[in-house]
């Protein structure tokens, strides 16, 4: 018998068991909260080319597949469970319990979780400006890189203070501690970049440090996707009821029918 992980849907059967402890600190999925499970993958069909099967967390869950690799979760469970409609990163750590305690600990919140989820256990977080990531302890997709290069090219936070919040994140998930396998965290251009075997995994912007918390802009991760055709994912978009929030020819920033946004990154600007 075979039995399916929570993350990628995908056999356990055959396959290379690659666990939160080689590749800890560094982003290892991404999950969408939705309303409608039919029209977001009709839309994601339609603008990223996914396709989808089945979740062994019921109807309202679905995996995310671009050429036949797991890449993210789609749960559709916005208005059941009254959350935000989001696409959310989850980091690796070699221990659910003890991320949980250190965000508690630097004026983080755990929103759900740790709660199991066999072979691992998964928690729901909100740094200290509420940017929402998620942390996983446990097997990954088979192969780590694989997932990395067909799912986002990079996920970038959005805050008020790129090394305060560096500092945060750190600290929970051991970045540049020396320990092997840890990310390395450098300074290029105005950002604060996460590095996982050498490459770009995560950038941190800065905002206005002084501004006032404005709900429409509250801090946030945003997830790149890579494509070959930035416009035509744009058209795409709009023709099956999302928007075009910001567009040029390496990248655009786009809305679901939902209102989660994304963004989409030419694999010619990497």
């Amino acid at each position: 018998m075979t039995q399916e992980t929570p993350l990628s849907g995908e056999p356990r059967k055959n396959r290379e068991i690659v666990s939160t402890h080689s590749v800890f600190g560094a982003p290892c999925w991404v999950s969408l909260t939705s309303r409608d499970r039919q029209t977001t993958q009709d839309f994601y069909t339609a603008v990223l080319g996914w396709r989808w099967r089945g979740a062994k967390l019921g109807d309202h869950f679905r995996i995310a597949l671009a050429g036949g690799v797991p890449v993210a979760g789609i749960a559709a469970v916005a208005d059941m469970w009254q959350m935000t409609v989001a696409w959310t990163p989850y980091f690796a750590v070699p221990d659910a319990d003890v991320a949980v305690a250190r965000a508690r600990e630097r004026g983080g919140t755990a929103a759900v979780g740790p709660l199991s989820f066999p072979p691992g256990r998964a928690a729901l977080l909100a740094d200290r400006d509420g940017a929402t990531f998620g942390i996983w302890q446990g097997e990954l997709v088979s192969n780590w890189e694989t997932w990395r290069r067909a799912a986002p090219t990079f996920i970038r936070l959005h805050t008020r203070n790129a090394f305060d919040s560096a500092i945060f994140y750190g600290e929970i998930l051991d970045w540049a501690s020396g320990k092997p396998g840890c990310c390395e965290v450098e300074y290029e251009g105005g950002e604060v970049v996460l590095r996982s075997r050498g490459d770009a995994v995560a950038r941190i912007d800065s905002g206005a440090v002084e501004a006032t918390p404005d709900p429409s802009v509250r801090p946030h991760w945003q997830i790149h996707f890579t494509v070959t055709d930035v416009a035509a994912c744009a058209r795409a978009a709009e023709k099956h009821g999302g928007s075009v929030l910001r567009e040029d020819d390496q990248e655009a920033i786009l809305r679901d029918p939902d209102g989660a946004q994304f963004t989409v990154t030419s694999r010619h600007a990497h």
